[in-house]
């Protein structure tokens, strides 16, 4: 291929079908809390409470979710982390040059559908802190059984949809500091009202020992006995859901998109801080806070909703992090949502594409079934694209290693790629087919159909065309990723260094900030150990949720500042490489 062709087909490759160039890419800080901020969001509410309602017990809930969320994490790191890293490309990107456009289409679709739901559960779970404000009756019905309720939805989710149009940038910056906040607010929720939980159990608000935590824990929150007054799920119930809740991301690949922007597949390791920070955390503080709720209202944790449940553990705080955790939960899905639907309707801008997704994921949110259904809801999802990521492990691991050429459909310039889906296709009946006939937990029917899609898609591949070597092929595509790098390279020289804020205002608004998460754990604390009777407890409590309020206000205000501020100076001045 002449270098005058090899030019021509990189200035007709849009910008997302290029590789990540080494220029841009990211350390591991800034994973830990990218994974941070989106895995602790107002979902763990009611995640939280659902492991409540479902029966789990205390030992299961402590074991099983640790060894659910550490497998969630090695599966970010031995098989999402190293595609990504090595390709350097969108799973998008990817799967469009290994099964053509036909599948791609169909992909989009199914991302669709999976990021609308999640959208809009994330909406509804913003407008039960809302309804608060309004006297709005807990919506414990599959539909809405309100008028006003509905209003709140439709208010609430306009914002959603017109941020997701104009400002999603932004939204994503300010999620990102979320996170340290959301944890510290999970916790000290959890601290705030475990002493009603021990009065109740041992007629004291404080513990001795340890065992007295699993003894408040069996008898009020994680009792063995489900919501129907029968036996509940165990140990591997819990380690199946919290390794499959995030099978979309990592056994799915969604996330090659975030990590291939790492240095090294290492960097899969800082899921950590949103699986072990947020889900475990999170999800453990949420049945504490939901079970403390139930018995300070005299109510069950099945009749309360996250709004109910953050507001009686955290006060004022409570609605913003009901709000805010859904809110910006909601945008990112949303976003994804519209840039699936504009690939297909590719005719039509982003920003009309997603506004018209964002209707349907607006009526969609006004009926409540949808966030208290997430559980089953996120593992259906998986199960819809592990089919699909089964398929780009085939092609990118096991192909080179048993003589099967990667990229052969691309190399056959096919449109059409009829093993991917087929073996789709086909991997869908299968685990549908397993959940009908009830051969195994439901939380585990994405390891069965990930292997079965493996073998038929080897099978496929190599009767249409895998096992041929395209020589010639090959040579042209290195030719060309050559001069993708030799462009990117000369990229970074003239982009140069960009600047960094070390002004002692910025660093003065970081600390301000820090120190009032800090502050706001002690006075946690002080509730927590050191309510030595209820009287005591009881102004602790009503203290802690004063200034964990004032604290939350400080917080957002000096860090979205100070990230003003950085992107100002990032925006403004670039150091010549020449210069570094």
């Amino acid at each position: 291929m002449s270098t005058e062709a090899t030019q021509k087909i990189i200035a007709g490759m849009k910008p997302e079908q290029l590789p990540i160039p080494q220029h841009k890419l990211h350390r591991w800080t800034h994973f830990a809390g990218l994974y941070a901020g989106e895995h602790v969001a107002a979902t763990e509410f009611v995640i939280g409470a659902t492991f409540v309602a479902l029966g789990a017990t205390t030992t299961d809930i402590l074991i099983g979710l640790l060894i659910g969320n550490v497998l969630a994490v090695l599966s970010w790191t031995l098989i999402t982390a190293p595609i990504a890293v090595q390709t350097r490309l969108s799973l998008y990107t990817y799967l469009d040059k290994i099964a053509g456009d036909s599948m791609t289409q169909l992909y989009n679709w199914a991302n669709v559908l999976i990021f609308t739901v999640i959208s809009a559960a994330m909406i509804t779970v913003s407008c039960t802190a809302v309804r608060l404000l309004f006297n709005i009756p807990s919506q414990l019905e599959w539909y809405p059984t309100n008028s006003l309720f509905v209003m709140v939805v439709l208010a609430v989710g306009a914002i959603v949809v017109v941020v997701a149009m104009y400002g999603f940038d932004a939204v994503a910056e300010f999620s990102g500091l979320c996170g340290p906040w959301l944890v510290v607010m999970f916790v000290s929720g959890a601290f705030a009202l475990f002493p009603a939980l021990a009065e109740s159990v041992l007629g004291r608000p404080w513990l001795d020992h340890f065992s007295e935590f699993i003894t408040i824990g069996d008898q009020l929150i994680w009792t063995g006995v489900n919501s129907q007054g029968e036996p509940g799920i165990g140990l591997w119930e819990v380690v199946g859901f919290a390794w499959a809740a995030n099978t979309i991301t990592h056994f799915g690949l969604i996330d090659m998109a975030l990590l291939r922007y790492a240095k090294r597949p290492i960097y899969g390791l800082c899921t950590s801080a949103g699986m072990l920070f947020g889900h475990y955390v999170a999800w453990i503080a949420a049945g504490i806070m939901g079970a403390g709720t139930a018995v300070l209202l005299k109510s069950t944790i099945v009749q309360l909703d996250p709004g109910d449940v953050a507001f009686q553990a955290l006060g004022y705080s409570g609605y913003v992090i009901v709000i805010v955790a859904g809110w910006t939960t909601a945008n990112a899905n949303l976003y994804r949502a519209g840039l699936a639907a504009q690939a297909i309707f590719h005719n039509h801008s982003r920003m009309q594409v997603t506004a018209t997704v964002g209707v349907i994921t607006v009526l969609v949110a006004c009926f409540p079934f949808v966030f208290s259904q997430i559980l089953p809801l996120l593992t259906y999802a998986g199960l819809l694209v592990v089919p699909v990521g089964a398929i780009v492990f085939t092609e990118h691991f096991i192909f080179p290693r048993i003589g099967l050429t990667r990229y052969w459909a691309h190399y056959r310039n096919l449109t059409h790629s009829t093993p991917a889906v087929a073996s789709w296709a086909a991997g869908l009946v299968f685990a549908f087919g397993l959940q009908a006939m009830q051969v195994m937990s439901f939380f585990y029917l994405f390891l069965p159909t990930w292997i079965f899609t493996i073998v038929l898609y080897t099978f496929l591949a190599r009767r249409y065309g895998a096992a041929q070597s395209y020589t010639a092929e090959r040579a042209a595509d290195r030719e060309l990723s050559d001069a993708i790098k030799a462009m990117q390279d000369q990229q970074a020289i003239d982009d140069g260094e960009p600047a960094i804020d070390t002004s002692l205002l910025t660093k003065a608004l970081r600390a301000v900030a820090w120190t009032s998460l800090g502050l706001t754990a002690i006075l946690a604390t002080i509730v927590m150990f050191r309510s030595p009777d209820m009287a005591t407890y009881d102004k602790n409590v009503a203290f802690f949720r004063t200034w964990a309020f004032i604290f939350t206000i400080t917080y957002f205000s000096s860090s979205y500042w100070a990230l003003h501020r950085r992107k100002a100076v990032q925006n403004t001045a670039v150091i010549p490489a020449s210069a570094v």
